[in-house]
């Protein structure tokens, strides 16, 4: 029987901000939300995609002959190297491989359990050392569930703690599938209200919202992670809402706080390397007092809670 394999577009060692200790944060492909702040574009599509880097190309046109789908041409009369992003990318790597500028650069492609095994492995000690382990993030973890739980299980049996950071958009049974196997997970409310939601990113947050009351009143070990911005999810009402349906939970030992996290503009270059357009318009950054403010109105109700800066 072939070995489940998983699509994966980065490997990040060394991660202190995604669970607990030292950890090695593994990036599926594929996500079914289309945040506006999305800081992974590349993830988003399960599919690889090319990434150029527009300051390094010259034009010079060595990657279109190598591209066996014709994803690379230089553009009539101006000679300007363009990609067309419509054309489905299939990995081969050529087209990076030709460029003598490093312009280009292919995100994504299949890894088997055992080659991610064999990666996080290596950094045992450090795990031993700090309590740390492995995170599955993405792009979202929960669109490859069969591969999640593979790994996620493999981790267990080698006493290597476990983690998923999710935006808990998937079937009941999926999330129950993984469940057994993770020691902690780090699930994003996005915003409160279903239908502003929706607007931020793509999908309504019942089906999120019914997940996360699942694990938390099945003893599942949660953090909530609240990515925030100025004037979308910063203000008093917004943070009530929240507040007021975590409440409930907060005597809980499997409910561990909340993780703040302040909007950033890491994934902008990212876009324009995809060719697309960044959908984030006006201010949105939080200065210190913002998050000041809404750390303070977490700790006033009794929240565990965390400000996390990348």
């Amino acid at each position: 029987m072939a070995e489940r394999k998983a699509h994966i577009f980065n490997i990040q060692k060394y991660n202190m901000y995604d669970g607990p200790g030292v950890r090695t944060l593994v990036f599926f492909k594929g996500c079914p939300l289309r945040c506006l702040w999305c800081s992974n574009p590349e993830g988003q599509l399960r599919q690889p995609q090319v990434l150029l880097k527009q300051d390094r190309c010259i034009d010079c046109g060595d990657c279109v002959p190598v591209c066996p789908v014709g994803i690379h041409r230089l553009l009539p009369g101006s000679k300007k190297h363009e990609i067309n992003q419509k054309i489905e990318c299939i990995g081969c790597g050529k087209c990076e491989a030709a460029c003598k500028q490093g312009a280009l650069a292919i995100t994504g492609g299949l890894q088997t359990i055992s080659q991610l095994l064999e990666v996080i492995e290596e950094d045992r000690p450090f795990y031993e050392m700090s309590g740390g382990g492995v995170t599955l993030g993405g792009g979202e973890v929960l669109m490859q569930p069969k591969a999640a739980a593979s790994l996620l299980m493999s981790c267990k049996q080698r006493g290597i703690n476990t983690a998923i950071e999710t935006c808990g958009y998937a079937r009941p049974e999926v999330i129950k599938s993984v469940a057994e196997f993770t020691d902690l997970f780090l699930f994003d409310i996005k915003h409160m209200n279903s239908e502003r939601h929706r607007e931020l990113t793509g999908v309504r947050n019942e089906l999120i919202l019914s997940n996360v009351q699942w694990l938390l009143e099945n003893r599942f070990n949660v953090r909530i992670r609240v990515p925030v911005l100025r004037g979308v999810n910063d203000g008093e009402t917004e943070l009530a809402q929240l507040i007021d349906f975590l409440r409930p939970y907060l005597g809980l030992k499997n409910f561990k706080g909340v993780d703040i996290l302040p909007y950033h503009k890491m994934g902008v270059n990212k876009y324009r390397q995809l060719g697309w357009d960044y959908p984030i318009e006006g201010p949105v950054e939080l200065n210190t007092a913002d998050l000041e403010r809404i750390e303070s109105y977490f700790k006033l109700n009794n929240f565990p809670v965390s400000v996390i800066q990348h």
